[in-house]
């Protein structure tokens, strides 16, 4: 097939590649004038697009989103397709839908994991969107979808593939944390000589064994104590947006809200708080607290 894609950092030009290595032919867009972009404007992408058109967007969410999708709908046309892979709020995708469906233009949303190693192994591709443009632009979802049955998935109308990539997320969260927390109780005890290695040997044959283990295990082969990573962790607010809306749907969720607080603290968040039980402690208890 043939589209165009908005938006070549490291997710969307690795999508690139895996594209065109599928047969694709990919004409390609980026603000920035040092990428491997084939056009200059947007204008240049749609003109050298054929109708119906399929339009990748990639940019960040929000702003950046808003306003690329904003000069799409003044540019396409009845019966061309818009697709946001970027990390878009789900609330957000209603609103993009309706404004380009009053000029015939079609939306899906798709929520896109594989990272930096997707260009190689796949990416999984959660799609929120009507079945008939779904099965339209399925060539392009099994190009990019890595090789065998999974990996792909129509998760339900418009909002419905940005809103499985945010509960995703969360999972992710809770998955991270917790091989974080039991790294750290094993560095701790006297009982285990290489907490590193306990661990990369779960890679086979264990419960827990997954690909975030896999990658944990890389990190450590140079490193295994992990000591030259900084112990800051950013969040790009997908978990924040999944424990709201489990607490619209009534679902508790511990896991993840922990995991996200434990985040938002290591950028030093909750230092004020901390000085306040640490104040209190010492008024109430004459606990002192040594730095």
């Amino acid at each position: 097939m043939k589209l165009g894609v908005i938006g070549l950092g490291r997710m969307g030009g690795n999508m690139v590649k895996r594209l065109r290595a599928g047969g694709h032919e990919v004409v390609g867009f980026d603000v920035n004038p040092e990428s491997e972009r084939d056009v200059e404007s947007m204008e240049q992408l749609v003109d050298k697009l054929e109708t119906p058109r399929i339009v990748w967007v990639m940019v960040p969410a929000g702003n950046p989103t808003d306003t690329t999708i904003d000069t799409l709908e003044n540019l396409l046309e009845d019966g061309d397709l818009v697709i946001d892979g970027g990390n878009t709020r789900y609330t957000d995708d209603h609103r993009h839908a309706d404004s380009l469906a009053a000029k015939g233009i079609h939306f899906m949303d798709v929520g896109v994991s594989g990272g930096v190693w997707g260009a190689s192994r796949g990416y999984a591709l959660m799609v929120g969107g009507s079945e008939e443009d779904y099965n339209r632009a399925l060539p392009i979802f099994e190009t990019l979808k890595p090789e065998g049955a999974d990996g792909l998935v129509l998760a339900g109308p418009v909002g419905g593939g940005h809103f499985a990539k945010m509960v995703h997320n969360g999972i992710e969260y809770g998955m991270m944390q917790a091989f974080g927390e039991g790294f750290e109780t094993m560095m701790r005890s006297e009982l285990i000589d290489n907490p590193a290695e306990v661990m990369t040997s779960w890679r086979e044959g264990s419960v827990v064994q997954s690909w975030l283990l896999d990658l944990f295990a890389r990190a450590a082969h140079d490193d295994p104590t992990l000591r030259n990573m900084p112990p800051v962790a950013n969040e790009s607010g997908e978990a924040k947006w999944m424990v709201e809306a489990a607490l619209e749907l009534g679902v508790p969720t511990p896991a993840t809200a922990s995991a996200l607080w434990a985040r938002q603290t290591s950028r030093g968040g909750g230092d004020d708080t901390l000085r306040v039980v640490s104040s209190l402690r010492a008024q109430f208890g004459g606990h002192v607290t040594q730095q």
